[in-house]
């Protein structure tokens, strides 16, 4: 004769069957559960349901987050509002995200170290737990992806490519002298986002300087279209790292 089989075994192997892997891996506690409590069937349903849609879109977060490409991993957990040079209110306000939903641009410049780069990748990690899709470049490193599309002729691919972000983060402009090709690169990503999509920038100058580092005209073209919609945000102050340095703030105390 054969076993009789186990209902939650069965819905188990169905679930493994349909790649609900989500509901598959919360139906044994769960089914268990709702047979102890006596559930509706309904409310079970829901619950692997639940199960299924949270443990998705959690792998969708991971997903983009790896995607975007960012360099340390900082996020708003570890930022200080209070030491920070923004006006707390601007800080509120751009946390929003609202400025997405516009197509609108941030541009944050001052001296190194005032948590330029901080602040646009917490602001990217938090747009991307709301759903959005973000791309993080270095200047150098958009001049190089360019650059290297150009010699096959495939770089309106490549920025076609880079336009599936709804944000996408550009850092440390100014840091070092900027080659004819990278300029043209960065007007070619600002101009294609324009009104698109969403532009953050860190720069140690402020825009209006952009000739000092590349040629007066990619410089003036690139600058309209990136502050036309933008919201400049300045940072003052000496370097965070530098104070945190030079008060023992940097480096985990030595054991002996």
């Amino acid at each position: 004769m054969n076993a009789i089989s186990n209902p939650a075994d069965d819905v188990v192997d169905l679930l493994r069957q349909l790649r609900l892997p989500h509901m598959r891996a919360a139906a044994p506690e769960l089914l268990a559960t709702a047979k102890a409590q006596r559930w509706d069937p309904a409310e079970a349903i829901r619950a692997l349901l639940t199960e299924e849609l949270a443990g998705r879109q959690a792998s969708s977060i991971n997903a983009r987050r790896k995607a975007a490409g960012f360099p340390t991993g900082k996020t708003f957990d570890g930022w200080d509002d209070t030491v920070s040079s923004i006006p707390e209110p601007t800080q509120r306000a751009l946390r929003t995200l609202e400025w997405i939903d516009r197509h609108e641009n941030i541009v944050v410049c001052g001296p190194s170290g005032t948590g330029k780069s901080h602040f646009l990748e917490a602001l990217g990690h938090q747009a991307i737990d709301a759903g959005a899709h973000v791309s993080w470049f270095s200047l150098e490193a958009l001049g190089v992806l360019i650059g290297r599309h150009r010699a096959d002729d495939t770089t309106s691919r490549a920025i076609r490519k880079i336009m599936r972000a709804d944000v996408i983060i550009i850092d440390d402009i100014g840091l070092l002298p900027v080659t004819a090709e990278t300029a043209e690169a960065l007007y070619r990503v600002v101009d294609a986002a324009y009104e698109k999509r969403s532009i953050a920038l860190s720069s140690n100058l402020h825009p209006a300087g952009f000739d000092e580092l590349m040629p007066k005209t990619i410089a003036n073209a690139t600058v309209d279209r990136l502050l036309h919609h933008a919201h400049i945000v300045l940072t003052t102050g000496d370097s965070i790292r530098l104070t945190q340095a030079t008060t023992g703030k940097g480096v985990t105390p030595l054991t002996n």
